[in-house]
């Protein structure tokens, strides 16, 4: 059994446990969204009247593609892994094409850009930001812890860090934030191209099958923990906060300084 294998499920387990925290405070959080807004401060709630809370079905799936693709990433049955990539290999015949590094990031894009043309949005720009950062932070703990405990080897080299595949979870993450923008019409088609990443990274021989899947569920957990944190990111919006920045140089020193006021 390759490095660290045994402890996959593991560490899986504890991750989507520590997801149970947000329970009581989501549910504080219910009084304030009745009325279809966030807080006051994002745009009425037009696409549905669905609020910012946890509730353990939204785990379904992105649980479902994290824990199979650590299964699929124990020794006794890398055979799936290796079926897939023979087929990759065979319909990619050694003409790669490596779009995926920046289409990765349009689904993302496609999340702010839509609102700025004119298309409805779900939430102000503001909270889209919050949403945004938040998503990405998220997916960046996870994805690079997990790699780091991990240490799946990748197939086109001897690099350590295979798994799960950060561009699908990327892209993953981005379609997800599309999806509850501006809904499923949107969300069909930006699911579509990170499925299209995904499907890049195996042609490209950089990622095994199990690393796509689970990657893809991390990018979704990512942009539902966003949407989960947005009533107590936009409890902090509303207030007054002040922000001062200063550059200073005296001959021979130079510096900045960033000072914050949090009432």
């Amino acid at each position: 059994m390759e490095k660290f294998g045994r402890f996959r499920i593991g560490i899986v387990c504890l991750l989507l446990l520590s997801l149970q925290f947000p329970v009581n405070l989501f549910a504080q959080e219910e009084q304030t969204l009745a009325t279809g807004e966030i807080s006051g401060l994002g745009e009425p709630d037009s696409l549905n009247n669905d609020k910012a809370t946890f509730r353990f079905s939204q785990l379904a799936a992105p649980t479902c593609m994290i824990a199979t693709g650590a299964v699929l990433g124990l020794e006794r049955f890398h055979g799936v892994d290796d079926a897939v990539r023979d087929w990759t290999k065979g319909v990619c015949a050694g003409n790669f094409w490596h779009g995926d590094d920046y289409l990765q990031y349009l689904p993302v894009v496609t999340s702010w850009g839509l609102g700025l043309t004119g298309v409805q949005s779900r939430y102000s720009l503001k909270e889209r930001a919050a949403m945004t950062v938040t998503a990405y932070a998220s997916m960046g703990v996870m994805v690079l812890g997990v790699k780091g405990i991990v240490s799946e080897k990748r197939p086109d080299s001897p690099a350590r860090n295979s798994f799960p595949s950060g561009h699908t979870a990327t892209a993953f993450m981005g379609a997800e934030l599309v999806r509850i923008e501006y809904g499923w019409a949107w969300g069909m088609a930006a699911y579509g191209v990170a499925a299209g990443v995904g499907f890049l990274r195996m042609y490209n021989d950089r990622h095994w099958f199990n690393d796509v899947l689970a990657g893809a569920g991390f990018g979704i957990l990512s942009a539902k923990i966003a949407y989960w944190l947005l009533p107590l990111e936009n409890r902090w919006l509303q207030r007054d906060h002040g922000l001062a920045f200063n550059a200073f140089y005296d001959g021979q020193t130079a510096g900045m300084s960033l000072t914050v006021h949090v009432p």
